[in-house]
Protein backbone atom coordinates (compact mmCIF):
# COMPACT_ATOMS: atom_id res chain seq x y z
CA UNK A 1 0.00 0.00 0.00
CA UNK A 2 3.05 2.39 1.18
CA UNK A 3 4.49 1.68 -2.19
CA UNK A 4 1.41 2.48 -4.38
CA UNK A 5 0.49 5.70 -2.53
CA UNK A 6 4.64 6.93 -3.11
CA UNK A 7 4.05 5.38 -6.87
CA UNK A 8 1.12 7.43 -7.27
CA UNK A 9 2.62 10.83 -5.51
CA UNK A 10 5.33 11.11 -8.31
CA UNK A 11 2.83 10.06 -10.83
CA UNK A 12 0.31 13.35 -9.50
CA UNK A 13 3.20 15.56 -9.29
CA UNK A 14 4.47 14.88 -12.88
CA UNK A 15 4.64 18.27 -15.05
CA UNK A 16 1.94 16.80 -17.28
CA UNK A 17 -0.48 15.85 -14.44
CA UNK A 18 -0.26 18.68 -12.51
CA UNK A 19 -0.85 21.09 -15.81
CA UNK A 20 -3.77 18.98 -16.63
CA UNK A 21 -5.65 19.53 -13.30
CA UNK A 22 -5.02 23.51 -13.45
CA UNK A 23 -6.19 23.70 -16.86
CA UNK A 24 -9.28 21.17 -15.82
CA UNK A 25 -9.96 23.65 -12.56
CA UNK A 26 -9.85 26.68 -14.56
CA UNK A 27 -12.04 24.61 -17.28
CA UNK A 28 -14.22 23.91 -14.61
CA UNK A 29 -14.60 27.07 -12.87
CA UNK A 30 -15.68 29.11 -15.80
CA UNK A 31 -18.12 26.44 -16.81
CA UNK A 32 -19.71 25.64 -13.72
CA UNK A 33 -19.78 30.05 -12.82
CA UNK A 34 -22.88 29.75 -15.94
CA UNK A 35 -26.12 28.93 -14.61
CA UNK A 36 -27.58 25.56 -16.28
CA UNK A 37 -24.12 24.26 -17.25
CA UNK A 38 -22.73 22.00 -13.72
CA UNK A 39 -20.33 19.33 -13.79
CA UNK A 40 -22.10 16.63 -15.61
CA UNK A 41 -22.72 19.50 -18.72
CA UNK A 42 -18.24 20.46 -17.93
CA UNK A 43 -17.46 16.93 -18.10
CA UNK A 44 -19.45 15.86 -20.86
CA UNK A 45 -17.78 18.88 -22.96
CA UNK A 46 -14.00 18.08 -21.94
CA UNK A 47 -14.65 14.01 -22.60
CA UNK A 48 -14.07 14.23 -26.58
CA UNK A 49 -10.77 16.18 -25.70
CA UNK A 50 -9.30 13.85 -24.11
CA UNK A 51 -9.68 10.78 -26.94
CA UNK A 52 -6.57 9.91 -27.78
CA UNK A 53 -4.71 11.18 -24.31
CA UNK A 54 -2.93 9.02 -22.40
CA UNK A 55 -5.22 7.51 -19.51
CA UNK A 56 -4.29 9.44 -16.66
CA UNK A 57 -3.84 12.78 -18.25
CA UNK A 58 -7.32 12.62 -19.22
CA UNK A 59 -8.77 11.48 -15.72
CA UNK A 60 -6.84 13.62 -14.35
CA UNK A 61 -8.09 16.75 -16.67
CA UNK A 62 -11.66 15.63 -15.82
CA UNK A 63 -11.52 15.11 -12.31
CA UNK A 64 -9.76 19.22 -12.42
CA UNK A 65 -12.99 20.16 -14.18
CA UNK A 66 -15.11 18.17 -11.75
CA UNK A 67 -13.65 20.22 -8.82
CA UNK A 68 -13.93 23.30 -10.43
CA UNK A 69 -17.24 23.10 -11.86
CA UNK A 70 -18.35 22.43 -8.04
CA UNK A 71 -16.72 25.93 -6.68
CA UNK A 72 -17.60 27.76 -9.87
CA UNK A 73 -21.77 26.61 -9.20
CA UNK A 74 -21.10 27.91 -5.50
CA UNK A 75 -20.09 31.48 -7.42
CA UNK A 76 -23.16 31.73 -9.13
CA UNK A 77 -25.02 30.35 -6.04
CA UNK A 78 -23.17 33.61 -4.18
CA UNK A 79 -23.57 36.02 -6.60
CA UNK A 80 -27.06 36.22 -8.44
CA UNK A 81 -28.84 33.49 -6.30
CA UNK A 82 -28.62 31.01 -9.31
CA UNK A 83 -27.69 27.71 -8.09
CA UNK A 84 -27.49 25.90 -11.17
CA UNK A 85 -26.28 22.52 -9.43
CA UNK A 86 -28.05 20.91 -6.47
CA UNK A 87 -25.26 20.46 -4.75
CA UNK A 88 -24.52 24.22 -4.65
CA UNK A 89 -28.28 25.52 -3.24
CA UNK A 90 -27.46 25.27 0.34
CA UNK A 91 -24.69 27.47 -0.22
CA UNK A 92 -27.65 30.36 -1.69
CA UNK A 93 -29.22 30.66 1.77
CA UNK A 94 -26.79 32.68 3.37
CA UNK A 95 -24.02 33.24 0.54
CA UNK A 96 -26.89 35.54 -1.44
CA UNK A 97 -27.85 37.49 1.62
CA UNK A 98 -24.01 38.03 2.20
CA UNK A 99 -23.56 39.48 -1.42
CA UNK A 100 -26.54 41.76 -0.58
CA UNK A 101 -25.04 43.22 2.17
CA UNK A 102 -21.84 44.25 0.44
CA UNK A 103 -20.10 41.12 1.96
CA UNK A 104 -19.54 39.50 -1.70
CA UNK A 105 -15.69 39.34 -1.47
CA UNK A 106 -15.90 38.21 1.92
CA UNK A 107 -18.44 35.37 1.26
CA UNK A 108 -16.75 34.23 -2.08
CA UNK A 109 -13.52 33.80 0.29
CA UNK A 110 -15.30 31.78 2.92
CA UNK A 111 -16.75 29.67 0.03
CA UNK A 112 -12.79 29.22 -1.03
CA UNK A 113 -11.17 28.36 2.13
CA UNK A 114 -14.27 26.19 2.89
CA UNK A 115 -14.18 24.31 -0.31
CA UNK A 116 -10.22 23.69 -0.20
CA UNK A 117 -10.29 22.14 3.80
CA UNK A 118 -13.57 20.08 2.80
CA UNK A 119 -11.62 19.17 -0.17
CA UNK A 120 -8.41 18.36 1.67
CA UNK A 121 -9.60 16.81 4.78
CA UNK A 122 -11.89 14.72 2.03
CA UNK A 123 -8.66 13.59 0.47
CA UNK A 124 -6.47 12.60 3.83
CA UNK A 125 -9.88 10.29 4.76
CA UNK A 126 -9.57 8.70 1.20
CA UNK A 127 -5.50 8.29 1.33
CA UNK A 128 -5.94 6.30 4.69
CA UNK A 129 -8.95 4.16 4.26
CA UNK A 130 -10.52 4.14 0.71
CA UNK A 131 -10.44 0.10 0.77
CA UNK A 132 -12.31 0.09 3.91
CA UNK A 133 -14.66 2.83 3.54
CA UNK A 134 -15.65 0.94 -0.15
CA UNK A 135 -16.84 -2.18 2.42
CA UNK A 136 -19.00 -0.06 4.88
CA UNK A 137 -20.73 1.66 1.96
CA UNK A 138 -21.79 -1.71 0.90
CA UNK A 139 -23.54 -2.78 4.10
CA UNK A 140 -25.74 -0.01 3.57
CA UNK A 141 -28.74 -1.31 1.75
CA UNK A 142 -32.40 -0.10 0.60
CA UNK A 143 -34.14 0.57 4.05
CA UNK A 144 -30.72 2.14 5.19
CA UNK A 145 -31.24 4.68 2.49
CA UNK A 146 -34.87 5.18 3.25
CA UNK A 147 -34.39 6.10 6.78
CA UNK A 148 -31.34 8.31 5.83
CA UNK A 149 -33.38 10.49 3.07
CA UNK A 150 -36.13 10.68 5.77
CA UNK A 151 -33.05 12.43 7.84
CA UNK A 152 -32.08 14.70 5.00
CA UNK A 153 -35.88 15.80 5.35
CA UNK A 154 -35.69 16.78 8.71
CA UNK A 155 -33.27 19.55 7.99
CA UNK A 156 -36.32 21.22 6.73
CA UNK A 157 -36.39 23.14 10.39
CA UNK A 158 -32.97 24.40 9.17
CA UNK A 159 -34.74 26.46 6.38
CA UNK A 160 -37.93 27.66 8.55
CA UNK A 161 -37.78 30.90 10.77
CA UNK A 162 -39.58 30.95 13.85
CA UNK A 163 -43.25 30.37 13.66
CA UNK A 164 -42.77 29.31 9.68
CA UNK A 165 -42.30 25.38 10.23
CA UNK A 166 -45.56 24.60 9.02
CA UNK A 167 -45.06 26.79 5.92
CA UNK A 168 -41.80 25.14 5.67
CA UNK A 169 -43.35 21.32 6.39
CA UNK A 170 -45.97 22.54 3.34
CA UNK A 171 -43.40 23.29 0.51
CA UNK A 172 -41.63 20.38 1.38
CA UNK A 173 -44.28 18.72 0.65
CA UNK A 174 -45.00 20.41 -2.63
CA UNK A 175 -41.73 19.85 -3.88
CA UNK A 176 -42.29 15.70 -3.18
CA UNK A 177 -45.55 16.17 -5.27
CA UNK A 178 -43.54 17.80 -7.77
CA UNK A 179 -40.54 15.05 -7.52
CA UNK A 180 -43.49 12.28 -8.62
CA UNK A 181 -44.49 13.88 -11.92
CA UNK A 182 -43.24 11.54 -14.97
CA UNK A 183 -42.93 7.86 -15.71
CA UNK A 184 -43.50 5.70 -12.58
CA UNK A 185 -40.39 3.67 -12.44
CA UNK A 186 -42.15 0.49 -11.13
CA UNK A 187 -45.16 0.44 -13.30
CA UNK A 188 -43.87 2.20 -16.31
CA UNK A 189 -47.48 4.44 -16.36
CA UNK A 190 -47.25 8.28 -16.73
CA UNK A 191 -48.01 10.00 -13.57
CA UNK A 192 -49.62 13.39 -13.29
CA UNK A 193 -48.35 14.53 -17.05
CA UNK A 194 -52.03 15.56 -18.35
CA UNK A 195 -51.31 13.85 -21.61
CA UNK A 196 -48.85 15.90 -22.00
CA UNK A 197 -45.50 14.14 -23.67
CA UNK A 198 -43.35 17.05 -22.58
CA UNK A 199 -43.92 15.85 -18.69
CA UNK A 200 -43.10 12.05 -19.29
CA UNK A 201 -39.92 12.75 -17.87
CA UNK A 202 -40.32 14.91 -15.26
CA UNK A 203 -39.65 18.06 -14.00
CA UNK A 204 -35.86 18.90 -14.30
CA UNK A 205 -34.06 20.28 -11.29
CA UNK A 206 -32.28 22.98 -13.36
CA UNK A 207 -35.62 23.88 -13.86
CA UNK A 208 -37.48 24.23 -10.82
CA UNK A 209 -34.28 26.12 -9.42
CA UNK A 210 -34.03 28.64 -11.90
CA UNK A 211 -37.42 29.41 -11.46
CA UNK A 212 -37.53 29.08 -7.87
CA UNK A 213 -34.39 31.66 -7.06
CA UNK A 214 -33.07 33.41 -9.61
CA UNK A 215 -36.25 33.50 -11.91
CA UNK A 216 -38.53 34.59 -8.84
CA UNK A 217 -35.18 36.89 -7.09
CA UNK A 218 -34.98 39.39 -10.25
CA UNK A 219 -39.00 40.04 -10.34
CA UNK A 220 -38.84 40.26 -6.77
CA UNK A 221 -36.27 43.05 -7.08
CA UNK A 222 -38.05 44.07 -10.25
CA UNK A 223 -41.34 44.66 -7.85
CA UNK A 224 -39.51 46.21 -5.20
CA UNK A 225 -37.74 48.61 -6.85
CA UNK A 226 -35.60 50.16 -4.43
CA UNK A 227 -32.71 52.16 -4.92
CA UNK A 228 -29.23 53.17 -2.76
CA UNK A 229 -28.23 56.44 -2.53
CA UNK A 230 -25.04 57.21 -3.55
CA UNK A 231 -23.10 56.62 -0.09
CA UNK A 232 -24.89 53.22 0.30
CA UNK A 233 -23.95 52.36 -3.68
CA UNK A 234 -19.89 53.65 -3.11
CA UNK A 235 -19.89 51.88 0.46
CA UNK A 236 -21.10 48.38 -1.46
CA UNK A 237 -18.66 48.87 -4.42
CA UNK A 238 -16.01 49.52 -1.47
CA UNK A 239 -16.50 46.36 0.39
CA UNK A 240 -17.17 43.79 -2.45
CA UNK A 241 -13.30 43.27 -3.05
CA UNK A 242 -12.89 41.94 0.85
CA UNK A 243 -11.65 39.07 1.51
CA UNK A 244 -10.39 39.47 5.24
CA UNK A 245 -11.56 37.22 7.52
CA UNK A 246 -11.21 38.61 11.69
CA UNK A 247 -9.81 36.16 13.56
CA UNK A 248 -13.13 35.99 15.71
CA UNK A 249 -14.51 34.50 12.40
CA UNK A 250 -12.23 32.19 11.72
CA UNK A 251 -12.34 30.87 15.33
CA UNK A 252 -16.71 30.56 14.30
CA UNK A 253 -16.05 28.80 10.87
CA UNK A 254 -12.91 26.41 11.87
CA UNK A 255 -15.54 23.60 13.75
CA UNK A 256 -18.28 24.38 11.17
CA UNK A 257 -15.51 23.44 8.66
CA UNK A 258 -14.45 20.59 10.49
CA UNK A 259 -17.73 18.88 11.02
CA UNK A 260 -19.26 19.49 7.86
CA UNK A 261 -16.48 17.90 5.80
CA UNK A 262 -16.77 14.08 8.07
CA UNK A 263 -20.22 14.53 7.69
CA UNK A 264 -20.14 15.54 3.53
CA UNK A 265 -17.30 12.91 3.11
CA UNK A 266 -19.03 9.84 4.62
CA UNK A 267 -22.13 10.69 3.09
CA UNK A 268 -20.60 10.96 -0.32
CA UNK A 269 -19.04 7.61 0.34
CA UNK A 270 -22.90 6.34 0.17
CA UNK A 271 -23.91 4.86 -3.31
CA UNK A 272 -26.56 7.36 -4.67
CA UNK A 273 -26.58 10.26 -1.74
CA UNK A 274 -23.99 12.66 -3.07
CA UNK A 275 -23.10 16.50 -2.59
CA UNK A 276 -26.80 17.52 -2.45
CA UNK A 277 -27.58 15.14 0.82
CA UNK A 278 -24.57 16.01 2.57
CA UNK A 279 -24.68 20.09 2.02
CA UNK A 280 -28.32 20.01 3.02
CA UNK A 281 -27.78 17.70 6.55
CA UNK A 282 -24.46 20.04 7.54
CA UNK A 283 -26.70 22.74 6.91
CA UNK A 284 -28.91 21.31 9.41
CA UNK A 285 -26.69 20.28 11.71
CA UNK A 286 -25.13 23.71 11.93
CA UNK A 287 -28.25 25.43 12.76
CA UNK A 288 -28.83 22.97 15.46
CA UNK A 289 -25.47 23.73 16.83
CA UNK A 290 -25.59 27.06 16.58
CA UNK A 291 -26.84 29.23 19.58
CA UNK A 292 -29.63 31.15 19.90
CA UNK A 293 -28.86 34.90 19.18
CA UNK A 294 -26.72 32.77 15.61
CA UNK A 295 -29.31 30.47 14.76
CA UNK A 296 -31.32 34.21 13.77
CA UNK A 297 -28.63 34.75 11.15
CA UNK A 298 -29.34 31.90 9.50
CA UNK A 299 -30.88 32.54 6.10
CA UNK A 300 -29.82 36.19 6.63
CA UNK A 301 -26.24 35.67 5.90
CA UNK A 302 -24.52 33.67 8.60
CA UNK A 303 -20.88 32.80 7.68
CA UNK A 304 -21.40 29.17 9.75
CA UNK A 305 -24.75 28.80 7.65
CA UNK A 306 -22.23 29.43 4.20
CA UNK A 307 -19.07 27.46 5.50
CA UNK A 308 -21.18 24.55 6.45
CA UNK A 309 -22.70 23.54 3.29
CA UNK A 310 -19.34 24.61 1.03
CA UNK A 311 -17.24 21.94 3.37
CA UNK A 312 -19.73 19.22 2.72
CA UNK A 313 -20.43 19.88 -1.05
CA UNK A 314 -16.81 19.52 -1.72
CA UNK A 315 -15.60 16.58 1.11
CA UNK A 316 -18.62 14.51 -0.74
CA UNK A 317 -17.65 14.73 -3.87
CA UNK A 318 -14.13 13.49 -3.11
CA UNK A 319 -16.10 10.75 -1.24
CA UNK A 320 -18.13 9.81 -4.19
CA UNK A 321 -14.27 8.43 -5.68
CA UNK A 322 -15.05 5.42 -3.18
CA UNK A 323 -17.86 3.53 -4.62
CA UNK A 324 -16.67 4.93 -8.46
CA UNK A 325 -12.57 3.81 -7.78
CA UNK A 326 -13.42 0.70 -5.26
CA UNK A 327 -16.74 -0.86 -6.34
CA UNK A 328 -17.75 0.49 -9.56
CA UNK A 329 -20.64 1.96 -8.66
CA UNK A 330 -21.44 5.15 -9.50
CA UNK A 331 -22.45 7.83 -6.66
CA UNK A 332 -23.87 10.34 -8.84
CA UNK A 333 -25.14 11.35 -12.08
CA UNK A 334 -21.57 12.88 -12.60
CA UNK A 335 -19.69 9.99 -11.28
CA UNK A 336 -21.71 7.89 -13.88
CA UNK A 337 -20.42 10.34 -16.68
CA UNK A 338 -16.79 9.65 -15.17
CA UNK A 339 -17.30 5.97 -14.93
CA UNK A 340 -18.04 6.09 -18.57
CA UNK A 341 -15.00 8.48 -19.09
CA UNK A 342 -12.88 5.40 -17.58
CA UNK A 343 -14.60 1.96 -18.88
CA UNK A 344 -13.75 4.16 -22.68
CA UNK A 345 -10.01 4.57 -21.53
CA UNK A 346 -9.56 0.71 -20.96
CA UNK A 347 -9.62 1.07 -17.24
CA UNK A 348 -12.51 -1.04 -15.13
CA UNK A 349 -12.75 0.68 -11.40
CA UNK A 350 -13.72 -2.41 -8.78
CA UNK A 351 -12.53 -4.00 -6.17
CA UNK A 352 -9.52 -5.27 -8.03
CA UNK A 353 -8.44 -1.57 -9.37
CA UNK A 354 -6.45 -0.51 -6.31
CA UNK A 355 -4.43 -3.83 -6.68
CA UNK A 356 -4.12 -4.08 -9.97
CA UNK A 357 -3.25 -0.70 -11.30
CA UNK A 358 -2.04 1.29 -7.66
CA UNK A 359 -0.43 3.62 -9.74
CA UNK A 360 -3.86 4.95 -11.29
CA UNK A 361 -5.80 4.75 -8.05
CA UNK A 362 -3.41 6.12 -5.63
CA UNK A 363 -2.40 9.20 -8.10
CA UNK A 364 -6.24 9.98 -8.80
CA UNK A 365 -6.80 10.48 -4.78
CA UNK A 366 -3.68 12.88 -4.64
CA UNK A 367 -4.90 14.66 -7.38
CA UNK A 368 -7.75 15.70 -5.43
CA UNK A 369 -5.54 17.17 -2.86
CA UNK A 370 -3.41 19.22 -5.58
CA UNK A 371 -6.86 20.08 -7.40
CA UNK A 372 -8.24 21.70 -4.04
CA UNK A 373 -4.92 23.58 -3.80
CA UNK A 374 -5.29 24.76 -7.83
CA UNK A 375 -8.43 26.11 -6.71
CA UNK A 376 -7.88 28.11 -3.79
CA UNK A 377 -4.80 29.54 -6.12
CA UNK A 378 -6.79 30.25 -9.03
CA UNK A 379 -9.91 31.37 -7.43
CA UNK A 380 -8.82 34.07 -4.36
CA UNK A 381 -6.80 35.76 -6.49
CA UNK A 382 -9.62 36.46 -9.16
CA UNK A 383 -12.78 36.90 -6.60
CA UNK A 384 -12.29 41.29 -6.02
CA UNK A 385 -12.95 40.81 -9.79
CA UNK A 386 -16.10 38.18 -10.13
CA UNK A 387 -17.48 40.03 -7.17
CA UNK A 388 -17.43 43.26 -9.45
CA UNK A 389 -20.40 41.80 -11.18
CA UNK A 390 -22.87 43.06 -8.14
CA UNK A 391 -21.73 46.46 -9.06
CA UNK A 392 -23.67 46.17 -12.44
CA UNK A 393 -26.81 48.67 -12.63
CA UNK A 394 -29.96 46.81 -11.89
CA UNK A 395 -31.35 47.92 -14.92
CA UNK A 396 -27.95 45.49 -16.72
CA UNK A 397 -27.94 42.84 -14.14
CA UNK A 398 -31.71 42.00 -13.75
CA UNK A 399 -32.05 41.37 -17.91
CA UNK A 400 -28.51 38.95 -17.72
CA UNK A 401 -29.88 36.75 -14.91
CA UNK A 402 -33.35 36.26 -16.84
CA UNK A 403 -31.30 35.42 -19.99
CA UNK A 404 -28.87 33.10 -18.59
CA UNK A 405 -31.86 31.23 -16.47
CA UNK A 406 -33.94 30.98 -19.67
CA UNK A 407 -30.91 29.69 -22.19
CA UNK A 408 -29.64 28.07 -19.06
CA UNK A 409 -32.37 25.55 -19.10
CA UNK A 410 -33.42 25.86 -23.00
CA UNK A 411 -29.87 24.57 -23.90
CA UNK A 412 -30.35 21.78 -21.58
CA UNK A 413 -33.64 20.24 -23.18
CA UNK A 414 -34.28 22.64 -26.41
CA UNK A 415 -37.89 22.43 -25.67
CA UNK A 416 -39.91 25.45 -25.46
CA UNK A 417 -42.10 23.89 -22.60
CA UNK A 418 -40.06 24.10 -20.61
CA UNK A 419 -39.46 27.90 -21.00
CA UNK A 420 -42.92 28.09 -20.41
CA UNK A 421 -43.42 25.80 -17.51
CA UNK A 422 -40.36 27.84 -15.93
CA UNK A 423 -42.00 30.82 -16.08
CA UNK A 424 -45.35 29.38 -14.30
CA UNK A 425 -43.12 28.19 -11.43
CA UNK A 426 -41.49 31.60 -11.04
CA UNK A 427 -44.58 33.42 -10.67
CA UNK A 428 -45.74 30.92 -8.41
CA UNK A 429 -42.92 30.90 -6.68
CA UNK A 430 -43.04 35.04 -6.38
CA UNK A 431 -46.39 34.73 -4.99
CA UNK A 432 -45.00 31.86 -2.67
CA UNK A 433 -42.40 34.38 -1.72
CA UNK A 434 -44.73 37.66 -0.78
CA UNK A 435 -46.54 34.98 1.55
CA UNK A 436 -43.24 34.28 3.34
CA UNK A 437 -42.88 31.09 1.83
CA UNK A 438 -39.96 30.03 2.08
CA UNK A 439 -37.89 28.09 -0.87
CA UNK A 440 -35.53 25.98 0.12
CA UNK A 441 -37.68 23.38 1.78
CA UNK A 442 -39.66 22.61 -1.39
CA UNK A 443 -36.03 22.12 -3.62
CA UNK A 444 -35.18 19.64 -0.58
CA UNK A 445 -38.80 17.76 -1.08
CA UNK A 446 -37.89 17.82 -4.50
CA UNK A 447 -34.63 16.08 -4.42
CA UNK A 448 -34.80 13.41 -1.69
CA UNK A 449 -38.70 12.72 -2.94
CA UNK A 450 -37.97 10.47 -5.63
CA UNK A 451 -35.18 8.83 -3.74
CA UNK A 452 -37.66 8.44 -0.83
CA UNK A 453 -39.86 6.39 -3.28
CA UNK A 454 -37.62 4.06 -4.76
CA UNK A 455 -36.03 3.10 -2.01
CA UNK A 456 -39.06 2.73 0.12
CA UNK A 457 -40.84 0.38 -3.00
CA UNK A 458 -37.11 -2.01 -3.23
CA UNK A 459 -37.49 -2.27 0.82
CA UNK A 460 -40.76 -3.52 0.34
CA UNK A 461 -40.58 -6.02 -2.04
CA UNK A 462 -37.35 -7.14 -0.83
CA UNK A 463 -39.46 -7.68 2.81
CA UNK A 464 -42.93 -9.08 0.69
CA UNK A 465 -44.89 -6.03 1.58
CA UNK A 466 -43.89 -6.13 5.36
CA UNK A 467 -43.02 -2.87 7.08
CA UNK A 468 -40.47 -4.68 9.31
CA UNK A 469 -37.65 -3.53 7.73
CA UNK A 470 -38.30 -0.64 9.60
CA UNK A 471 -36.22 -2.62 12.33
CA UNK A 472 -34.92 -5.67 11.45
CA UNK A 473 -31.59 -4.03 9.99
CA UNK A 474 -29.67 -2.09 13.32
CA UNK A 475 -29.00 0.44 11.00
CA UNK A 476 -32.03 1.45 9.77
CA UNK A 477 -32.98 1.74 13.25
CA UNK A 478 -30.62 3.62 14.38
CA UNK A 479 -31.71 6.63 11.70
CA UNK A 480 -35.14 6.12 12.96
CA UNK A 481 -34.44 6.31 16.64
CA UNK A 482 -32.24 9.90 15.57
CA UNK A 483 -34.83 10.64 13.69
CA UNK A 484 -37.77 10.66 16.74
CA UNK A 485 -35.72 12.25 18.67
CA UNK A 486 -34.94 15.26 16.25
CA UNK A 487 -38.76 15.56 15.67
CA UNK A 488 -39.95 15.31 19.32
CA UNK A 489 -36.56 17.04 20.88
CA UNK A 490 -38.19 21.12 20.55
CA UNK A 491 -41.12 19.54 22.03
CA UNK A 492 -39.11 17.84 24.93
CA UNK A 493 -36.86 21.03 25.21
CA UNK A 494 -39.89 23.48 25.90
CA UNK A 495 -41.16 21.08 27.95
CA UNK A 496 -38.57 21.25 30.33
CA UNK A 497 -38.05 24.90 30.12
CA UNK A 498 -41.01 25.39 31.28
CA UNK A 499 -40.13 22.72 34.34
CA UNK A 500 -37.54 24.88 35.24
CA UNK A 501 -39.31 28.09 34.91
Amino acid sequence: MIDGILQGAQTAFSFYNILMVIIGCFAGTIIGMLPGLGPISAIALMIPITYGMDPSYGLFLIAGVYYGAVFGGSTSSILINAPGVAGTVASSFDGYPLSKKGQAGKALAIAAYSSFSGGTIAAIFLLIAAPILANISLSFQSSDYFAMMLLGLTAVAAFSGRGNFLKASIMTIFGIMLSTIGIDSDSGIPRFTFGRLDLIDGISFLLLAMAAFALSEAMMNILENKRTNKDEETKLKNELGSLKLQKNEIRQIAPTIARSSILGFFVGILPGAGATIASFLAYGMERSFASKKEKQKFGNGSLQGLAGPESANNAASSGSFVPLLTLGIPGSGTTAVILGALISYGIQPGPTLYIDNPILFWSVIISMYIGNLVLLILNLPLIPYIAKILTLPKQLLLPLIIFFSLIGVYLVTFNNFDIYIMTLFAVVALFLRILDFPMAPMILGFILGKMIEDNLRRSLTISDGSISFLWERPITLSLLIIIIVIILSPIILKYLSKKRS
